[in-house]
């Protein structure tokens, strides 16, 4: 049976318009990790804060990064591919009040447990190779390239990269997340526990 695409971009940014978190907080030792989630939307958000490291994760649903890609050339398969992989609006900061630190970062060193497995993130050079394999054109390849956050990534104060970031794991799956950074090269760790994964869900238009 054939699913229902959704009509245009603009059906899926109406049906998802920008409203005021709820939020509260979990402490995990002594860093905070504030949870929110859009009233309108239900979708939901997860942000650290702690030790010069700020990073946000917003729930983006599959129909959204299917939308997307589509739009900038994907066949419909491929898009199915990236939409159900489990993919997060993505926020990472040098939050660090010293002009002198400087914050480094290697995703491949970053963790996604579920259950009983611990598996690496779906970086660029993962879907780089597959995009090719299924001979992606390359003006598709780029626009996904730079849709998502560089695998490494270097900061000074302030500075800051919005991207996607994509797990590898079904719509509705439960993961916490291992991660690390490093200030003037010292290495810190961090882990946020209970991501969801956004349902497969297809909201309609607010009315107009």
């Amino acid at each position: 049976m054939k699913r229902n695409r959704p009509r245009s971009i603009s059906v899926i940014v109406a049906a998802l318009s920008i409203s005021v978190l709820t939020s509260h907080q979990l402490f995990a030792g002594e860093s905070v990790i504030k949870y929110g989630e859009d009233p309108a939307t239900g979708l939901k958000s997860w942000l650290w804060d702690n030790d010069g490291f700020y990073l946000e994760l917003k729930q983006r649903l599959p129909d959204q990064t299917r939308a997307y890609f589509e739009s900038r050339g994907f066949d419909q398969a491929s898009t199915e591919i990236a939409g159900t992989s489990c993919v997060f609006q993505t926020m990472m900061k040098n939050s660090s009040s010293d002009s002198s630190l400087r914050l480094t970062a290697d995703l491949t060193e970053w963790r996604v447990v579920s259950g009983n497995t611990k598996q690496s993130m779906l970086l660029r050079e993962y879907w780089q190779k597959l995009w090719l394999d299924r001979q992606q054109s390359e003006s598709a390849r780029i626009a996904f390239e730079w849709s998502l956050l560089p695998t490494k990534v270097q900061y000074d104060i302030n500075d800051y990269n919005w991207g996607m970031t994509s797990y590898g794991l079904p719509p509705g799956s439960q993961f916490d997340l291992l991660f690390s950074w490093y200030r003037n090269g010292k290495k810190y760790n961090g882990r946020i526990n209970n991501v969801i994964c956004a349902e497969d869900i297809h909201p309609d238009p607010p009315p107009q």
